[in-house]
């Protein structure tokens, strides 16, 4: 099964619980590219993702299975090349938009699933990711929010998240979906850059059930989770955001356990890896 990941140091957390939980329920050999860089800017300094975590993931993947790995590709280049000028300043990390150069990269295959890194593999999702995208530049669910304020068509709900994203690679490199986002993000600017983009020019997707990215609850039938930030109204109207690797907030805020092996065992490997 061929992953992607895409972000700055400030990602390790994250890639390492959701890696963590692919190997507990996904019994096959795992690809994984993270796409990173360096990156300054007036306002901040990013720092990639470090050669001490890849190594330490790939350790870990291999492990499970010998024919996994665990691999980061600088992208700065391609970034400087085709810079998305217009939405360096946005409330979003650029780092957001790095998945829309996956289509410049030969190595990396024709299909491949896109991962937030604050996304938690609940169940085998072999099923989902072998499912037929031939027809289709991507496969995605319907975002929580977004899906009552955003439509292409006006009686037709199709606003995706892009947390969750199955790959067809092959075919976006064909139809140059990803070079049109890219332009729009070097044009336009945007809320949410890379996500807009995506649903406003994608023009084959496929659009499957809410378990497949679940954005808000925990339900049984849970696939994949996605810890986005949510609206709750008691004992007001107030947002909510709880990333999987914050323990306490896990516990306390969410009420929620399901994770509580992965995330003794991610912190174990985080303290050792700090220790270092």
């Amino acid at each position: 099964m061929n992953i992607l990941y895409c972000g700055d140091h400030n990602i390790e957390d994250g890639l390492l619980l959701s890696i963590l939980s692919l190997l507990k329920h996904v019994k096959e050999p795992l690809s994984i590219y993270v796409l990173t860089m360096p990156l300054s800017t007036p306002e901040k300094e990013f720092r990639p993702v470090s050669d001490v975590m890849i190594a330490a993931l790939d350790e870990t993947v291999k492990k499970t299975d010998g024919r996994s790995f665990a691999r980061k590709i600088d992208i700065s280049a391609l970034f400087e090349q085709m810079c998305p000028e217009a939405n360096l300043k946005t409330r979003f990390t650029p780092f957001c938009m790095l998945r829309l150069y996956a289509d410049q990269l030969a190595e990396l295959p024709d299909r491949i699933l896109y991962l937030d890194n604050d996304v938690i593999c609940r169940k085998d999702c072999t099923d989902f990711y072998y499912q037929n995208i031939e027809p289709y530049e991507l496969v995605g669910v319907l975002d929580h929010y977004g899906k009552w304020f955003f439509r292409n068509k006006l009686l037709h709900r199709d606003y995706i998240n892009s947390g969750v994203l199955l790959l067809n690679l092959k075919k976006i490199r064909e139809t140059g979906l990803f070079e049109k986002c890219r332009a729009m993000c070097r044009e336009k600017e945007m809320f949410m850059p890379d996500q807009s983009a995506i649903n406003k020019l994608c023009a084959a997707k496929k659009i499957v059930p809410r378990r497949f990215n679940e954005q808000r609850k925990l339900h049984e039938d849970t696939i994949l989770q996605h810890f986005t930030t949510s609206f709750r109204f008691f004992p007001w109207l107030h947002t909510l955001t709880v990333k999987p690797w914050e323990v306490e907030k896990m516990h306390d805020e969410l009420k929620l356990h399901e994770y509580d092996d992965l995330l003794a065992e991610y912190t174990h490997m985080m303290s050792a890896l700090k220790a270092q």
